[in-house]
């Protein structure tokens, strides 16, 4: 019997050696993103529990706002990486040109709609909360809201690079970004004793600094995507409409998700105090479980909006299999290793023992989890916004949420009494219907027919 004949993949668009270039530097980015949040939360907390309590509130401000500019960075990196495909490397710096000042654009009209509202979002938003709290919610807002535009800037920029498969340069930016904002906490808090402005300063100074070089990058002509040098800008309402319609499902999905997050939170709350702690360590533990498949799943992006641009499908289904192949190992040795040291890292919190047995079994759950369902219901996604498939990748994501991981923590959390564990269970429930639908999605064959360029 005749084996499979083999297939000449020689002209495909990325080789292993592309492949490793970008997604390595997208681990070590994110990585980096993580422990840096880390490093500033211990800072934070030296300032006192007031301080870490008002800056918390703000960021999750500013969390929602990030997560909707890397929405819209997405829709242009999709954009850009369809007209890479088509060989229309005109069209592509067009469509970086238009993402980059759109999403300035939109980040000015937030920042100064802050600066308005920041009384109604301090007193409305935030609600009743203590005088002391409030003062340092104020004095971080109004210092870290300037640099709205700069995130959105590194953002849309950042994107682009990863779609002419360099994401080196924007790791070695968030490079200079991180140790700018560590070094200038550290000097601030520590060696000029200032409070929440030592932390808000560094915060603004470094992601000004990640922007500027960013763009200046961005516009070096020699590259296979450059943005414009020019100070005219019109907008192209057909590529911008094409930018929103990855951009606007996208940054509905992330903002419903925070949102889930949020009243699942207030659930927890409810569970005692061993519960809440319990749920923030495994929450931090858990941001370095998927972290393999978070930093795979930007890559995913650039690799299949380019085969899809090229109109190659058999390319797009190839690297795929083979980037969710990366996927499950990474995410195998990952949890391995997470769940090797847990005893070394649960002591390091000084947990109590109820506590740290709560969260024990929350990390080992999920990263069971993690290996066998998480690359189903997270990369399987990135491939259809890759394609052009958003809103229903929003839908499927959304309605999941909604009815399986917050109705589902309050069944099994509260009513069926398994408490914190109940939620991470629910969360799990949620991702076997996304994996599911996803899956049924793949087979139907319809996201082919959703490219945008």
């Amino acid at each position: 019997m005749r084996g499979k004949e083999k297939v000449d993949r020689s002209g495909y668009l990325f080789s292993n050696r592309d492949l490793t270039a970008l997604l390595i530097p997208l681990v070590i980015e994110q990585l980096l993103s993580v422990l840096v949040g880390m490093a500033d939360s211990i800072m934070v907390a030296s300032v006192g529990e007031a301080a870490v309590s008002g800056v918390s509130l703000v960021d999750n401000i500013m969390v929602l706002l990030i997560n909707v500019f890397a929405a819209l960075a997405t829709g242009g990196a999709v954009v850009a990486g369809q007209y890479l495909g088509q060989k229309q490397r005109k069209k592509a710096s067009q469509a970086a040109t238009q993402l980059i000042w759109f999403i300035t654009i939109c980040a000015v009209v937030i920042t100064i709609l802050i600066y308005l509202c920041k009384s109604w979002i301090l007193h409305g938003v935030f609600g009743k909360i203590e005088e002391d709290v409030m003062r340092h919610a104020d004095i971080y807002l109004m210092i870290v809201a300037a640099s709205i535009p700069f995130i959105a800037l590194y953002n849309g920029g950042a994107a682009i690079f990863r779609t002419m498969g360099n994401s080196e340069v924007s790791m070695r930016v968030s490079m200079i970004m991180n140790v700018i904002n560590v070094t200038g906490n550290a000097v601030l808090i520590y060696g000029f004793h200032r409070g929440t402005e030592g932390v808000a300063i560094p915060t603004l100074i470094s992601r000004m600094t990640a922007a500027i070089l960013i763009v200046m990058l961005l516009m070096r002509p020699d590259q296979v995507v450059s943005m414009e040098r020019s100070l005219s800008y019109r907008f192209d309402w057909k590529m911008i409409k094409s930018i929103l319609k990855i951009g606007i499902p996208n940054g509905l999905e992330n903002s419903m998700f925070q949102l889930g997050k949020i009243i699942v939170l207030s659930l927890v709350s409810t569970f005692g105090t061993f519960a809440i702690a319990a749920n923030a360590v495994s929450n931090t533990i858990a941001s370095f479980q998927v972290l393999p498949g978070m930093a795979i799943a930007l890559g995913v992006t650039t690799v299949i909006a380019r085969c899809v641009g090229a109109g190659d499908y058999e390319q797009v289904k190839y690297y795929t299999k083979k980037l969710m192949g990366i996927t499950y190992l990474s995410m195998l040795v990952t949890n391995g290793i997470v769940v090797l040291v847990l005893p070394w890292i649960l002591k390091a919190y000084h947990l109590s023992e109820v506590t740290a047995a709560t969260t024990t079994q929350i990390v080992t759950f999920y990263a069971v989890c993690s290996i066998l369902i998480w690359p189903l219901s997270f990369t399987t996604p990135a491939m259809f916004r890759a394609a052009g498939d958003a809103r229903m990748c929003m839908i499927i994501s959304v309605a999941s949420m909604w009815i399986f991981r917050i109705v589902f923590s309050y069944i099994l959390g509260r009513y069926m009494g398994m408490g914190v564990f109940g939620v991470w269970v629910a969360m799990i429930v949620d991702w076997i219907a996304r994996a599911v639908c996803f899956l049924l999605r793949l087979k139907s064959g319809k996201w082919k027919h959703q490219a945008i360029v």
